[in-house]
């Protein structure tokens, strides 16, 4: 099993959309590094949902990758803002992932807090903070897991 962070802007789907919709396709993600990461997920691995673009930005809750290997079909659309020429049903060029709520925290976990923790010090999330998806150790998943004092989803 392993451990990610997936970025989005809570106003576009935050930790509630995904909670009344219980599972959803992560896309748009047009980086290669975020792409490459969704690539290498796998089944049950688990993630913190992030809120970026917010006042604050932090971590809302947790998730769970329940399907992989998803062919980004906003990518074929040119209606789409993530459209891309390049990438079509035969040759895909971008993919996505599904996830499954696990938890939305009572309360945000900010990221100037996270920042004040030592033991988050090394977190990939300090160093790229601008890529939508990244890795994240155990460690660093499980503390802040334990910060967010969620109640599991029934």
């Amino acid at each position: 099993m392993r451990y990610w962070l997936m970025k989005s802007e809570p106003d576009v789907f935050g930790i509630e959309h995904l909670k009344r919709l219980k599972t959803s396709t992560w896309d748009g993600v047009r980086n290669y590094q975020a792409r490459n990461f969704m690539q290498a997920m796998a089944v049950g691995d688990r993630v913190l949902f992030y809120h970026s673009n917010a006042k604050p930005s932090g971590v809302a809750g947790l998730a769970e990758v329940s399907r992989i290997g998803i062919p980004d079909h906003t990518s074929w659309d040119p209606q789409s803002e993530y459209f891309d020429p390049k990438s079509t049903p035969d040759a895909p060029r971008w993919w996505m992932v599904e996830v499954r709520f696990v938890a939305a925290f009572p309360q945000l976990i900010a990221l100037d807090q996270l920042r004040t923790i030592p033991e988050l010090a090394d977190m990939e999330l300090f160093r790229r903070s601008r890529l939508s998806v990244q890795s994240v150790d155990l460690r660093h998943y499980d503390l802040i897991s334990s910060f967010g004092k969620h109640q599991e989803s029934p």
